[in-house]
């Protein structure tokens, strides 16, 4: 049966769909001795598929994975990085770094921490990534400052950032030092450097900032730099959410 040659590859957990629509785009990918173009169709039983000069068969597709990683602070959420920086990849032994098509599913700032997933389900990183997948994510946040009610207020109903207003969120304190407020802040949305610029833009800029959960996947007590697998129970819950979203997200 013929598909997409970039979901093809998705599947195949070669990348994720995106990542797969840039190769095909570079001219990494040659179909029956052909650079490939982006929207042709293959069948693998009957189509050569290569990547990078190696041929890629059906037999040779990776078990899907799935990884839950505590970045830490100066390691870039991407496969690989043109300034040589440390990768969320070069944090996994070598025998998953090399072959088996991880990649993170969405990202954290290079000077943001914790919980970010890894996977090479190509087509569940897709789905995950789409804006009306709206996951819930939990932010430890230390901003500067004592941000006042009405501040607060204002975070929960949206604020205007790029002429779009951001999504209701949840946001509450959770302790009060000298100088700064450490809160707790539920997206269901992930706009780029969202929260930082939504502090910056109400005064009380961003600390420190760690992500503690996506949806029901808790980071907890795993140290910073180490990753661990997912349970059968928040696998499931991630393929539920992608096939079946829910419609409303609450304040």
């Amino acid at each position: 049966m013929e598909e997409r040659l970039h979901k093809i590859l998705a599947q195949w957990g070669i990348a994720s769909r995106r990542h797969a629509e840039k190769m095909i785009l570079d001219g990494r990918v040659r179909l029956n001795g052909t650079v490939a173009q982006l929207g042709q169709k293959a069948d693998t039983q009957r189509d050569r598929i290569e990547v990078d000069g190696v041929i890629i068969q059906p037999t040779q597709r990776p078990q899907h994975l799935y990884l839950l990683l505590n970045k830490p602070v100066g390691v870039v959420s991407t496969c690989d990085d043109p300034w040589q920086r440390s990768t969320v990849l070069d944090l996994l032994p070598e025998a998953l770094q090399q072959g088996q098509g991880l990649h993170p599913v969405g990202r954290l700032d290079f000077d943001s921490t914790g919980a970010l997933l890894l996977t090479n389900d190509g087509e569940l990183t897709f789905l995950l990534t789409h804006p009306r997948h709206q996951i819930p994510k939990t932010y430890n946040v230390w901003v500067q400052g004592r941000p006042s009610e009405a501040v607060l207020q204002q975070w929960r109903q949206g604020v205007m950032l790029s002429n779009r207003k951001t999504s209701p969120a949840q946001v509450r304190v959770l302790d009060r030092q000298m100088g700064k407020t450490l809160l707790e802040i539920v997206l269901h949305e992930g706009r780029n450097r969202q929260i930082r610029r939504v502090a910056e833009q109400l005064g009380h800029p961003v600390l420190e900032l760690h992500r503690v959960a996506i949806g029901p996947i808790q980071l907890e007590q795993l140290p910073p730099g180490k990753y661990r697998t997912l349970t059968d129970y928040e696998i499931n819950f991630l393929q539920t959410e992608t096939i079946s979203p829910k419609q409303g997200i609450g304040p």
